[in-house]
């Protein structure tokens, strides 16, 4: 009888962890575009930090990343126990969110694309020199920022959850806190390899033979690749706000699959993926064509 429980016992684990495994991937997959504006947001965030400063910076962030995964994940558990009605409002939302905040980025590099005053460049060299930068007050900008799309992330690894209604309560708190942790260690880990870059392109250019080629190589194409993470971030943006909102809203997600009827794989992802996007770009510049005359009435 004691070896029949246990092996009951071992293959609901095992059943529990393959669900955990599916669920943690399509989770995975469903908050990949969050992350690379996450990425982008936090490299960024940190820079200006004088250089022996920047992985204390990035480790600070990262703890405070941890402490929003653990208000958020409890947060969701308990808002999928006691209002799970609340889930896809929520989702939707959020999918709004990030594609207002994609549209006023795209207005701010239009109205702002302008070179620094000489005034201005002199007051932020002298600030980097005399190691002024408030540190505290960018981990807290930094860990603010991490707090929203942490929250995103979370939600939508919720709706892939709460798909299935026979997923279990332990099952849901093992794949948002996995989800959580992976997220965390994944962009903090990469955050930090990027504000190094630098610093690994000068190490290797004053080497001799393929070692400085190498370097000068990264040292040359790391203010570009920063440019190409921002641009890959905002873009995901809208993707993957786009996708949430066209597969919240049926009537729309039901027109461009009737649109997209009979085309082959490949075109029907690029297509499918397009439609999310400037389905995304539309409504993003709708709301802040409502919000920016509130916003800049409060001085925003």
């Amino acid at each position: 009888m004691a070896g029949g429980s246990l092996l009951m016992l071992l293959d609901d684990i095992a059943s529990i962890l393959d669900d955990v495994s599916v669920m943690t991937k399509t989770a995975a997959s469903k908050t990949a575009g969050v992350l690379g504006d996450d990425l982008a947001l936090n490299a960024q965030q940190v820079s200006g930090v004088v250089a022996k400063r920047e992985l204390p910076v990035v480790w600070g962030v990262a703890k405070g990343s941890l402490v929003n995964k653990l208000i958020l994940v409890p947060s969701a558990l308990a808002l999928d126990y006691f209002a799970p009605w609340a889930i896809h409002p929520l989702l939707m939302l959020g999918g709004a969110y990030l594609c207002y905040e994609g549209v006023e980025k795209l207005l701010h590099w239009f109205q702002h694309r302008r070179r620094k005053s000489s005034e201005e460049a002199k007051a932020e060299l002298q600030s980097l020199e005399s190691g002024a930068l408030d540190e505290k007050a960018k981990i807290k900008g930094a860990i603010r920022t991490d707090f929203v799309l942490s929250a995103e992330i979370i939600v939508i690894t919720l709706g892939v959850v709460t798909r299935d209604p026979e997923t279990s309560f332990a099952t849901k708190a093992i794949v948002l806190s996995a989800i959580g942790l992976v997220m965390t260690a994944g962009v903090y880990g990469l955050v930090a390899c990027i504000v190094k870059l630098d610093d690994l392109g000068l190490f290797l250019s004053q080497k001799s033979g393929a070692a400085r080629s190498i370097g000068r190589g990264i040292l040359s194409a790391a203010p570009f690749f920063m440019k190409t993470l921002s641009v890959v971030g905002t873009a995901a943006m809208f993707l993957v706000g786009g996708q949430i909102l066209v597969h919240g809203i049926p009537a729309v997600h039901h027109w461009i699959e009737h649109l997209l009827h009979g085309a082959n794989g490949f075109v029907h992802f690029v297509a499918t993926y397009l439609f999310n996007g400037v389905f995304g770009i539309a409504l993003g510049a709708g709301v802040l064509t409502v919000l920016h005359p509130i916003l800049k009435k409060f001085g925003h």
